[in-house]
């Protein structure tokens, strides 16, 4: 669907939906626990859907019920792996999470899989991967966007470097403490993004499973194997990387109560706050992304319309990987509405002004952070703003649009 939006200010008070990033991981620690375990404040996207759709095929049982899900694991160890059967099949959507954490999981669980995906998502990296499946005599064939992985997953020492995507070491952490002895975990380069292995470990943690990590630098997981993963009750957090669209919005003057967060929580987008603090002060200012890549869209909203001011964003290259190549996309749509973009290989460089010029049609690029991006940009222009594709904001915030509305903001629907 095409959106075109008429500037105007936002009010009221919104709530962001519960962390996809968290979802993820508790649903997948209810899937390889054992017996059955409930997952609350849960909110269905595009890419917990593919999670549970993979889940299924691997075998565990969801009953929603409430706000929530009821889940039925699969008691992961070696007892559940099923080598006889056929490989499953997983379709992963468009979601880089579900792939390359489950990706581990099959192996440990039944020897493999066939993964399948849509958009961008099999171009997306897997080497880390692929160097280790040959180190452990693994298979692996892409082929015309199908991966087929097949084979044993043994324990024993898995180095990976610490600089592609966490996501990686998620993957492993899911799968290594469920064979049949000790694992050690390594990253061979400085390790980016840890908020979210420390999320993993947290939702892993909740289960019962325990993971001795050393102090090293960058550090190491000592994992020892037959762990038992024990059914839980537990909650999913409302989501930082949605609320950054809306701290953007108060940043640009609106009156937005952001509500329902854990200011205590282990995600590394709650830096929303420290970035914004910084870019309310004067001067030129720099923000180092390199452990919460996903606020780049809203900060660069944020920068585009600091009047007068100077923000580089830096250690941003690993958004050239995601839905879209972000760094592109986010100079294509903020320079079509009139904001001063340069683009660098691993950095955006932005001067602000006091509003932009709008009165333009952008691309969202099939990426729903863009597209919020474009959306909370346009708060800030003198003429009105049209996106297409706007919905794909199902992937990560399907009530976006609905917020957007309840919050005072004018826009208008239409087919393509």
């Amino acid at each position: 669907m095409n959106v075109t939006i008429t500037p105007t200010a936002l009010c009221g008070a919104v709530t962001p939906p519960p962390s996809k990033s968290q979802s993820h991981r508790l649903l997948i620690a209810a899937a390889l626990a054992e017996g059955e375990s409930f997952v609350d404040n849960l909110a269905h996207s595009q890419d917990i859907d593919a999670t549970i759709c993979c889940l299924k095929a691997l075998g565990a049982q969801f009953t929603p019920e409430g706000g929530g899900m009821r889940v039925k694991g699969l008691g992961a160890g070696t007892a559940s792996r099923r080598f006889a059967q056929d490989l499953p099949h997983l379709d992963c959507g468009e979601s880089g999470s579900t792939l390359r954490f489950l990706i581990p999981v099959a192996l440990m669980l039944r020897g493999g899989g066939v993964f399948t995906g849509r958009g961008r998502l099999m171009e997306r990296p897997l080497e880390p991967y692929f160097q280790l499946f040959q180190e452990k005599g693994i298979s692996y064939e892409l082929k015309d966007g199908v991966l087929t992985v097949r084979g044993e997953l043994t324990p024993g020492e898995y180095r990976l470097p610490g600089n592609v995507s966490s996501q990686f070491f998620t993957g492993l952490l899911f799968a290594l403490p469920f064979l049949p002895g000790p694992s050690n975990l390594i990253s061979t380069t400085p390790l980016e993004s840890g908020d979210y292995i420390a999320m993993t470990l947290e939702a892993l943690g909740a289960f019962g499973v325990v993971f001795p990590t050393t102090l090293s630098r960058p550090p190491q997981y000592l994992l020892p194997g037959n762990q038992v993963c024990r059914s839980a009750r537990v909650a999913v957090e409302g989501d930082w990387s949605g609320a950054a669209f809306w701290y953007a919005a108060a940043f640009l003057g609106c009156d937005v109560d952001v509500r329902g967060l854990n200011k205590a929580s282990l995600q590394g987008d709650m830096r929303i706050l420290s970035f914004c603090e910084k870019l309310r002060g004067e001067g030129p200012v720099e923000l180092d992304v390199s452990e919460c890549p996903d606020l780049v869209p809203p900060l660069a909203a944020m920068a585009a319309l600091r009047a007068g001011e100077a923000t580089r964003i830096v250690n941003a290259e690993r958004l050239r990987i995601k839905e879209s190549d972000r760094l592109s996309a986010v100079t294509d749509v903020l320079s079509a509405l009139g904001a001063q973009v340069v683009e660098r290989p691993d950095r955006l460089l932005i001067q602000g002004q006091r509003l932009l010029r709008g009165g333009a049609t952008v691309e969202s690029h099939n990426d729903h952070r863009i597209a919020m991006m474009a959306a909370i940009a346009a708060i800030g222009c003198l003429e009105s703003v049209t996106i297409l594709g706007g919905e794909c904001v199902k992937k990560s915030y399907p009530t976006f649009w609905e917020e957007y509305a309840a919050l005072g903001g004018r826009f208008e629907v239409s087919e393509p």
